[in-house]
């Protein structure tokens, strides 16, 4: 298949297996079936796009142009690969797991779960492979809107408050900031393509510069820059599945993605450098990893800690990205992939020890990796992979970013790195510890009785695949710098 329909499939596939899985409802078995078929079809083609050595110099797939000189338009590009790829493999594995978390918590309205999986990573495939700003816009909100049922997928009272601030804080980032934005680019340059470098006009003052990054960085919720973070923590009521979506598979890494591709191929290197509004960005980061982190070591509710921890490790990205360098864009390229296959790990965990124990708490944990050896051994590599210790791939995206760092003389961001360093080890190092090391202890509500082993064999399976992929990672980093190095060139 050529890569122009390689393209369009990305977005059909996950649509029309949405379909089926609608028709299916009465058939577990079948509806299942059709959730492996549609990822795994999907992750077929995306793999035809990345072997394709043609793909990356393919032209664009105009959609539709309801307005003249504003098309709905796909274009491959390296970083748009990496995301596809990223996302068609975890839909995959997250799928395998999320057949063994449903059947073994007997939840409620699995279809629409399958459901709406499907249309956000028709989404995902949209963001990642959009031409222009007004693509992305609209694939943007259509990820949120269809991961609102999920967020709020158990439907009391927590569901519902925090699915309702999840979709609050989205939409109205979304149209009060970004779409302001847009339609300034599109003002401004007569386009709103993406073009490597930028399309901004050199002439454009530094002030307007600031602004309209300011724009972009807030507009961009999903990139959980603070104070626009809120969403996430808030939305760890969802089912583990939701919250291993949310954090690895698409809203995340929807949201750097976005980040990353508006500093590239919007605003460009040469006028954030010359204007000084990457100092922007830097800043933000800089103070989201560090806060983000002490409020993770306040956190004993294991997903909420996790959470934090996703805020944090986000802004490592923003960082990278801004910087400016050859080596800081590889590092964030790295750590897009570094952060999906850990912190997927580190949800799939929570959920495993959930379906297996019935807890929820780190205090809670003590012994645990004793009864579930597996689930928290694959736990333990991936908190490897966050704090960026060997052989993880965490700490290849971290030593990209710490030359990307020194090659750009921001000596500053050195202690930033270090802090946050530590800070992980603090949050992430005792949970292992207690798992391995102390005592067994019960609450009434946990008796020995009530503690089994390991998780149903799906959910365990798929988070050792995740673990494995941190550690592949480490060893073979090659399609991510291959990419990183494309984008470099200039795709």
């Amino acid at each position: 298949m050529t890569p122009v329909v390689l393209m369009q499939l990305c977005i059909l596939i996950p649509v029309v297996g949405a379909v089926l899985i609608g028709l299916s409802s009465r058939a577990p078995n079948i509806r299942e079936g059709v959730t492996l078929m549609s990822a795994a079809l999907l992750l077929g083609a995306v793999a035809g796009l990345y072997l394709d050595p043609t793909a990356l110099s393919s032209a664009a797939v105009v959609v539709a142009e309801p307005i003249a000189g504003a098309a709905i338009k796909l274009k491959l590009e390296p970083l748009g690969l990496l995301f596809a790829g990223i996302a068609s493999l975890l839909w995959l594995i997250t799928s395998v797991y999320t057949i063994g978390y449903m059947r073994s918590n007997n939840e409620q309205h699995q279809t629409r779960l399958y459901i709406c999986f499907a249309i956000a990573l028709a989404s995902t495939m949209g963001i990642a492979l959009s031409g222009n700003l007004l693509t992305l816009f609209i694939f943007y909100e259509a990820l949120t809107l269809s991961t609102y049922p999920l967020v709020a997928h158990n439907e009391d009272e927590d569901a519902l408050h925090g699915g309702r601030f999840y979709l609050g804080i989205l939409m109205a980032t979304s149209v009060g900031l970004l779409l302001p934005a847009i339609v300034w680019v599109w003002y401004t340059c007569s386009t709103t393509d993406f073009v490597l470098g930028g399309i901004l006009p050199a002439s454009m003052g530094a002030g307007s510069v600031w602004f309209l990054l300011l724009l972009f960085a807030f507009g961009i919720g999903k990139a959980a820059l603070m104070p626009i973070h809120r969403w996430l923590p808030e939305a760890m009521v969802a089912p583990t599945p939701v919250s291993a979506l949310l954090h690895a598979v698409a809203v995340v890494k929807a949201g750097v993605f976005c980040m990353v591709k508006v500093i590239l191929y919007i605003f460009g290197t040469e006028i954030l450098l010359e204007s000084g509004a990457n100092m922007l960005l830097l800043v933000l980061a800089s103070v989201t990893i560090i806060v983000a982190s002490l409020i993770a070591l306040r956190q004993d509710n294991l997903k909420r800690r996790l959470a934090y921890s996703t805020v944090s490790q986000l802004s490592y990205i923003t960082l990278a990205s801004a910087i400016l360098t050859p080596l800081s864009t590889t590092a964030a390229l790295l750590h897009i992939a570094a952060h999906a296959f850990g912190k997927i790990t580190l949800f799939f965990g929570a959920g495993a020890i959930y379906t297996a124990a019935h807890k929820t708490r780190v205090s809670e944990l003590n012994g645990i990796g004793r009864r579930m050896p597996i689930t928290m051994g694959a736990f333990a590599i991936a908190t490897l992979s966050m704090i960026g210790v060997p052989p993880a791939g965490g700490f290849i995206s971290k030593w990209y970013l710490l030359q990307g760092i020194s090659s750009a003389g921001y000596w500053t961001l050195l202690l930033v790195l270090l802090g946050s360093t530590l800070l992980n080890c603090a949050y992430f190092i005792p949970i292992v510890y207690a798992a391995f090391f102390r005592p067994e202890t019960y609450t009434p509500e946990h008796t020995p009785s009530q503690v089994h082993g390991e998780a149903p064999w799906m959910m365990v399976t798929a988070l050792s695949i995740t673990a494995l992929l941190s550690l592949l990672l480490f060893f073979y980093p090659q399609i991510p710098l291959d990419l990183a190095q494309q984008l470099q060139g200039g795709g």
